[in-house]
């Protein structure tokens, strides 16, 4: 009988320094993973810096991408400047900042089509979710423009290829109306070719 009750403690002690060492392996890789991930903070500080005064609306506009999207393992800061009449282009320059990854040139260009008409130049940023390599940035990501979120002058969009969402930011100066669908191609050198 005492021998019973021993080898039962024996068993619960081994269970929990089991447990305890599995929850010891599991912590580095979910602080690992929390670690190359921004905060609200950080990304509405970036923002401020790179938009200066016209980020009035900003702050609301990320919370609103964190709330839908979570929290991005990079963005990119750059300029960029479209234009449209029914069919468009935009063709765009800028950095991607990430934290286990560093940083890196990126430019974007792509056409879209529509009832939209205008143009304009905008700095930008765009936070980049579940990105799991820089190469893996340098894709065709679609969505459609017409559905932004827009906050004092500055203006959201969402757009996607697999698992990796791209959400750019906008605010500029110019005019352009309407809705539109297209898609933005990134890649590491600047090109004419928009498709």
């Amino acid at each position: 009988m005492h021998f019973e009750r021993v080898s039962a403690v024996a068993r619960l002690l081994a269970v929990t320094i089991c447990s305890a060492l599995l929850a010891l392996q599991a912590a580095p890789a979910h602080a690992q993973q929390g670690a190359s991930q921004y905060s609200v903070q950080e990304i509405v500080d970036a923002g401020h810096g790179f938009f200066g005064s016209t980020s009035g609306g900003l702050a609301k506009v990320v919370e609103n991408a964190f709330a839908q999207y979570g929290l991005p393992n990079g963005y990119i800061l750059g300029q960029e400047g479209s234009g449209a009449f029914i069919a468009g282009l935009t063709y765009g320059e800028g950095q991607l900042y990430t934290k286990n990854a560093g940083q890196h040139p990126v430019f974007w260009q792509g056409p879209s089509l529509g009832i939209d008409y205008g143009g304009q130049g905008t700095r930008t940023m765009m936070l980049v979710y579940n990105l799991p390599s820089v190469p893996n940035l340098y894709q065709r990501y679609g969505g459609v423009s017409g559905s932004a979120f827009v906050v004092a002058g500055v203006g959201m969009t969402a757009l996607r290829n697999g698992d990796v969402t791209v959400v750019p930011i906008r605010t500029g100066l110019g005019a352009r109306l309407g809705v539109n669908v297209g898609y933005l191609k990134f890649t590491q050198a600047p090109t004419w070719n928009p498709f």
